[in-house]
């Protein structure tokens, strides 16, 4: 008997998918294509509610892999207690780089040249000109130097800017220069002018953001978050947003989705976008890249890309 494969992804559309498996199209809904304990690889349905991803894994008894199409892993987190031991997890690095930076820099872009405002008045049909910050000569820092991290400096380049700051959990050196560790962080906001987060949601990141690192953040400075909403604590972010002296472009919130009565909707200085980072028309080449690589290397037993853990391991690879 073959194994099967669960994709989110109707396997007709995917060329260069390896011969030897059945391939299941499942995208999260109410009816399995198949019976879960045949399953050995299974892809992630993408951009589903909490809890959709992770409602077979109990059951899937010959698993090996898990794969991803999110650069974050966290919502799978609940559902790992359950998956027998041996498991990789594999992420989709490679896949929301280039999306997400282009989001990153659109909403710094428009956060510091006022397009909300603008948008607004065009609306009422009013002319409102004014001056306003620029790009050019500020200082960014970015938290979580990555892959989504360091494309995000590739957009930024272009842009004149006095200096970037990378900051990751662990220093090192890259070709544009230093990464600084965690530890240092207290006292780099204060040169920031634009602070980004693009770091993954751990327990070591989870209120990141807390009411200490955003009064270290001078006035003015903009927080841009495109990593995950608990990253921040939202409560902090309200008090010093409301307050006038800082401003925050959001594409992801917590709680997410935002309620409609939220105070973040109307806070002043507050850009939101609804977590849309990754959905363009850049994922699916990309995604199914991924996934005929992935499926090629694990039919011919070869090392998979972007395993972040091993099930029942506390190890990352």
């Amino acid at each position: 008997m073959t194994a099967d494969v669960w994709l989110p992804l109707p396997p007709d559309d995917i060329e260069g998918l390896p011969a030897g498996f059945d391939y299941r199209f499942w995208n999260g809904g109410e009816e399995y294509p198949a019976d879960p304990a045949d399953c050995v690889f299974y892809v992630v349905p993408y951009m589903q509610p909490p809890g959709i991803g992770i409602r077979p894994l109990a059951a899937m008894g010959s698993l090996e892999v898990i794969q991803t199409l999110s650069a974050g892993v966290d919502h799978l987190e609940p559902g790992l207690v359950d998956v027998r031991p041996g498991v990789r997890l594999c992420n989709a690095r490679g896949v929301h780089e280039a999306s997400t930076a282009e989001l990153t820099l659109a909403l710094v872009l428009a956060s510091l040249r006022g397009i909300p405002d603008f948008v607004r008045a065009q609306d009422r049909g009013e002319w409102q000109g004014g001056f306003r910050p620029a790009l050019a000569d500020r200082t960014v820092l970015i938290v979580g130097y990555g892959s989504i991290g360091a494309a995000i400096e590739d957009r930024l380049t272009p842009f004149e800017l006095a200096r970037v700051v990378r900051v990751a959990r662990s220093g090192r050196t890259t070709e544009r220069g230093p990464v600084h560790p965690l530890t240092e962080l207290p006292s780099l906001l204060p040169q920031a002018d634009v602070v980004i987060l693009s770091t993954p949601l751990t327990e070591s990141t989870r209120g990141l953001a807390d009411a200490a690192f955003l009064s270290r953040m001078k006035d003015g400075a903009l927080l841009v978050n495109i990593a995950r909403g608990g990253v921040v604590d939202t409560e902090a972010l309200l008090h010093e947003v409301e307050s006038g002296r800082i401003t925050a472009a959001l594409d992801v919130t917590d709680p997410e989705p935002l309620p409609r009565e939220h105070p973040l909707w109307r806070a002043p200085g507050v850009l939101i976008s609804p977590h849309v980072g990754g959905p363009t028309s850049a994922f699916l080449p990309r995604a199914k890249r991924l996934l005929v690589g992935q499926l090629n290397r694990f039919v011919n037993r070869e090392p998979l890309a972007n395993v972040i853990l091993t099930t029942e391991s506390t190890t990352e690879a």
